[in-house]
């Protein structure tokens, strides 16, 4: 295979697992019986509360920051995925 070609194929190959925007299913989980998760606009406790989620409730989870040594993760409802914001990786199943 000419060189030019396997550069330009392996570039595409990491381009790809980059631009992965499937995201992995989540659920909300440890939020406890009567709190809600709050789905914020960004990636910290100082952004507005966009929502509260009850444990059980299924997220895309999309890709994940650290913030003031916090791991928060930005997802998408899986009912409704126009409605994207960030919560801590702390109360998502699988962390």
């Amino acid at each position: 295979m000419p060189r030019l070609t396997l550069t330009a194929l392996l570039a595409l190959t990491i381009l790809s697992g980059c631009l992965n925007t499937s995201g992995s299913r989540v659920t909300v989980e440890r939020a406890g019986p009567d709190d809600l998760l709050k789905l914020r606009a960004g990636p910290g406790l100082g952004f507005r509360v966009i929502v509260g989620l009850p444990d059980g409730t299924e997220l895309i989870r999309r890709d994940c920051v650290t913030e003031a040594g916090q791991l928060w993760c930005r997802v998408s409802l899986a009912k409704a995925p126009s409605l994207t914001g960030y919560v801590s990786a702390d109360y998502l199943s699988g962390y």
